[in-house]
């Protein structure tokens, strides 16, 4: 009986309780003739009994198109796991995986439902499970609105104003046993990549506009305010056009010493800094990430030089393709510095 289609099934149904009920057929008679379980007719007498033979009617098959909470209810889950995380709410999670929405679910709309229900709706809310960013607890959301709505916006203005390049800093530190992306094996034997046992690093300082423009220092001694004044000057040498530099609030870029060599050039050379612990609006982070990712995180360096001479290759090689360096600013929390409105 579970082959024949619905309305089969119905037809079936209803000859089988006509035969019972109208006919007299003893129950055990109808289960041989009609090749159905005793059990089956027993629930079919009683439905009739209780709701008529429109309970013997054929119903909709499949998940109920009506969701199991109302669309005030999934519109609050949502927002619910699009601005906060759980322990911000008292729940007992630190990320939002099926079982903490699940919870969410079951203590805020009172419906229990399984993981794969919770799969199911979290694709349909338009969500996939992401590797979250780190977000500093002293970022200040009112600075950093401040500086996207009318701090950059001024800057950029006055760049133009005074035909200025502007031109966004970072720095970090790069180490050799720095490891990204994965690499195939046989299933239950994690992959061996031979390199040296001895750990080297070194350092780097970068700019870029979004012009497609690519400044860059290769260093080995710790990041001074000697690095960075070396740095600016080289920026600055040989350039016809005022230089606007954006960078976070490092203390090396902060430092006496740098304000005052900055002082001395005549305003050929001004300093902004971005707000505090918001690495995600410097667009040279991009960089910074692409250079951790493929200059160094797919290769093994033999020794340091050798660490120095690739890393100089792939930054070089970057700064022939301004292309490359403007899509950088395609990042969605960079976006606002690539736009051409307020540059020359």
């Amino acid at each position: 009986m579970r082959k024949l289609p619905p309305d089969a099934q119905e037809a079936l149904r209803k000859r089988v309780m006509h035969a019972i009920l109208v006919d007299g057929m003893k129950k055990t008679v109808a289960a041989k003739t009609f090749g159905v379980g005793r059990t089956s007719i027993h629930r079919w007498t009683r439905a009739v009994e209780k709701s008529g033979v429109k309970a013997l009617d054929a119903k909709k098959r499949g998940r109920p198109s009506r969701s199991m909470i109302p669309g005030y209810q999934a519109a609050s889950v949502v927002r619910t796991i699009t601005d906060r995380c759980p322990d911000q709410i008292k729940m007992p999670f630190v990320l939002w995986t099926r079982e903490a929405v699940r919870e969410l679910i079951e203590t805020r709309c009172e419906v229990k439902i399984s993981l794969s229900t919770v799969g199911r709706w979290l694709r349909k809310w338009g969500f996939t499970p992401q590797k979250p960013l780190r977000r500093a607890y002293e970022k200040n959301p009112v600075e950093v609105e401040k500086w996207m709505n009318e701090v950059y916006p001024e800057i950029a203005r006055t760049a133009k104003a005074e035909g200025a390049e502007i031109h966004w800093l970072d720095e970090m530190g790069l180490r050799s046993d720095h490891q990204t992306g994965t690499s195939y094996g046989r299933r239950g034997e994690t992959p061996v990549i031979p390199g040296t046992g001895q750990r080297f690093r070194c350092n780097m300082v970068s700019a870029i506009t979004n012009r497609g423009q690519l400044s860059f220092m290769v260093f080995r001694e710790k990041f001074t305010t000697a690095t960075m004044i070396e740095f600016m000057r080289r920026l600055l040498a040989g350039r016809e056009r005022k230089i606007f530099l954006i960078a976070d609030r490092h203390p090396v870029h902060r430092s006496k010493a740098v304000k005052i060599w900055i002082e001395k050039q005549s305003g050929a050379f001004q300093i902004f800094y971005l707000p505090g612990y918001s690495p995600e609006l410097n667009p040279d982070e991009m960089l910074n990430n692409d250079v951790k990712s493929n200059a160094l995180g797919r290769q093994r360096p033999r020794n340091l030089n050798d660490m120095e001479k690739k890393l100089r290759s792939y930054l070089r090689g970057t700064q022939r393709r301004p292309e490359k360096v403007k899509r950088y600013f395609n990042e969605k929390h960079v976006r606002y510095a690539a736009a051409e409105m307020f540059h020359n």
